[in-house]
C-alpha cells in the first residue's frame, strides 16, 4: 500500500440515496476529502448527479470508473445483490474500495473480495459505519474495561413499518431481498462486536410470497454462556435499541444503536449515567456516522494499510457467515449464489 499525503481522492459508485448521503458526508470534510468522480450504468444519472454535487467527472458505466487512476478510493453504493460485481471490479482495476454493507450476498463472494484485495495489496472495507461510532467505541471501551463486569447478553433490533409492493427490491429475492441482508446485518454485527461469532445460530422468520424474510427473530450463543437476541424486519415500528448486559450491570443505547447518538449506563447500586458525544449529532446521525466512517478509511490510506482495525475483513467475513447460517434456517436463498 502507498502512503496518501494529500486530500483522498473519491470515486463514488451508484447515485441513489445511500450515495447521495455519503457524497454529502465527504463534501463536508473539504480539507480531507475530495470527491472526484460519479459512475453508474446510466450517463444520463452520472451526470444529473455529478451536477447536484459539483463533482468534475461523471461516467456512464462502473469500468470507467473503476478505470480513472487519479482516483484513490471508490465508495461502491450499489444494492447489495451487486456489491460482489462492483467492488470486484474497482479492486481488479486496482482501486481501493469502500463497500456497502452487508459486504456481499453470501460468505462465498465475500471472502472472494477478500481474497482479490489482498493478492492486489489493496484497502478493503465494509461500511459497517457503527463499529466507526466514537459512541460505540467508547461503549466497547468500557466493556473491555469491565464496567459490566462479564458480558453475558447482547439485544439489538431493527425494525419499522413498511407496505412494499412485490417489485420493490426489499421483496425481490434476486436483489437480495429480505429483512435479513438489509436490515439484520446491523444487530448481528452489533452482537459479534461483544461477543465474536458465535457456537450456536437459531432463526425464525416470516416469508413474503417471493420467499424472502419479512420479519426475522435471531437468537445466538457461546458455548460460555453468553446469548444474544436478535430482530429485524419491516413489518412493525420496532426502533433500533440495543443493550449490553453484563455480571456488574448493563449499557443501553434507547434509539438507533447503528449510529449511536447517547448511551446509558446502568451499574448495579449506581443511579445510571448517561453519555453522550458532540461530534455524534442526533440531528445528523447518518451523516454523521459517515463522516467517521470516511475519516477512518482515509486515516488507513494515509497509513498504507490494507485494511482498518476498526472494521477488520475478519469480522466481517465472521458476520457473513452467521447470516448465511441465519437464511438457511429460515428458507430464504438468492438464486444468484445460493
Amino acid at each position: 500500500m502507498t502512503e496518501i499525503t494529500r486530500k483522498v481522492r473519491w470515486g463514488v459508485l451508484a447515485t441513489g440515496g445511500i450515495a447521495a448521503t455519503f457524497t454529502e458526508a465527504l463534501l463536508s470534510l473539504p480539507e480531507e476529502a475530495e470527491v472526484l468522480a460519479v459512475g453508474s450504468r446510466s450517463e444520463e444519472a452520472a451526470k444529473r448527479f455529478a451536477e447536484r454535487y459539483d463533482i468534475p467527472r461523471a461516467y456512464g458505466s462502473w469500468a470507467e470508473l473503476a478505470a480513472d487512476d487519479d482516483i484513490d478510493v471508490v465508495y461502491v453504493a450499489t444494492p447489495h445483490s451487486a456489491h460482489r460485481e462492483a467492488a470486484g471490479l474497482c479492486l481488479e482495476a486496482g482501486r481501493a474500495v469502500l463497500c456497502e454493507k452487508p459486504l456481499t450476498l453470501n460468505s462465498r463472494e465475500a471472502r472472494e473480495l477478500a481474497a482479490l484485495a489482498e493478492e492486489r495489496g489493496l484497502f478493503l472495507m465494509e461500511a459497517m459505519w457503527t463499529y466507526c461510532n466514537p459512541l460505540v467505541r467508547h461503549l466497547l471501551a468500557l466493556v473491555a474495561e469491565g464496567e459490566i463486569g462479564e458480558v453475558r447478553h447482547v439485544s439489538a433490533h431493527f425494525g419499522f413499518h413498511g407496505d412494499f409492493p412485490p417489485e420493490h427490491r426489499l421483496r425481490d429475492p434476486a436483489l437480495g431481498g429480505g429483512a435479513v441482508l438489509d436490515l439484520g446485518v446491523y444487530p448481528v454485527s452489533f452482537a459479534q462486536l461483544f461477543l465474536g461469532e458465535p457456537d450456536a445460530v437459531e432463526a425464525w422468520a416470516h416469508l413474503t410470497p417471493e420467499r424472502v424474510d419479512a420479519s426475522t427473530g435471531i437468537v445466538l450463543g457461546w458455548n460460555n454462556g453468553a446469548v444474544a437476541t436478535l430482530s429485524c424486519g419491516f413489518t412493525a415500528d420496532v426502533g433500533a435499541p440495543a443493550t449490553v448486559s453484563g455480571t456488574k450491570g448493563r449499557i443501553e443505547i434507547p434509539e438507533g444503536f447503528f449510529h449511536a447518538a447517547r448511551l446509558v449506563v446502568h451499574r448495579r447500586g449506581e443511579a445510571p449515567r448517561t453519555v453522550e458525544f458532540a461530534e455524534v449529532s442526533p440531528d445528523d446521525p447518518d451523516g454523521a456516522s459517515m463522516r467517521h466512517e470516511a475519516r477512518e478509511v482515509m486515516r488507513a490510506l494515509r497509513a498504507g494499510e490494507a485494511e482498518s482495525p476498526l472494521v477488520p475483513l475478519a469480522g466481517s467475513l465472521a458476520v457473513m457467515r452467521t447470516l448465511d447460517t441465519v437464511r438457511a434456517r429460515v428458507g430464504v436463498h438468492y438464486p444468484s449464489v445460493d
